[in-house]
């Protein structure tokens, strides 16, 4: 707009008023519309992920084993029998008043007065 008015032009306080809405308008219509564009690409690649993961679950199934309801995944045991580790777990959930499936344990480890 400065350059039809011409070089040596005066501007008033209410045209130089204008001229600042004008580029504030300009520049909020700018940030509006790359706002949209980047609105259109974001809605653009979440259609080709949702096809992406669709194919993704027609592959066959993981090689982890589903787990029982209630269960809380593996555990470790190292110089323990299962009768032991059953007992050890049992006695924690009891402690902590606690039901067994809401615990999770990730090993369970004899320690010997030899091994200290």
């Amino acid at each position: 707009m400065l350059f039809l008015l011409g070089e040596g032009t005066k501007f008033t306080v209410p045209q130089g008023l204008l001229l600042a809405l004008v580029g504030f308008v300009l520049v909020l219509v700018v940030l509006a519309v790359l706002m949209g564009f980047i609105y259109l690409l974001s809605y653009v690649v979440r259609l080709f992920e949702k096809k992406g993961k669709g194919e993704e679950t027609a592959a066959p199934a993981s090689a982890e084993p589903a787990l029982a309801p209630g269960s809380s995944g593996d555990i470790k045991l190292y110089n323990v029998d299962d009768r032991t580790a059953a007992m050890v777990m049992a006695i924690i959930a009891d402690e902590l008043q606690t039901p067994l499936n809401e615990l999770r344990f990730i090993s369970i480890k004899e320690v010997t007065e030899e091994g200290k």
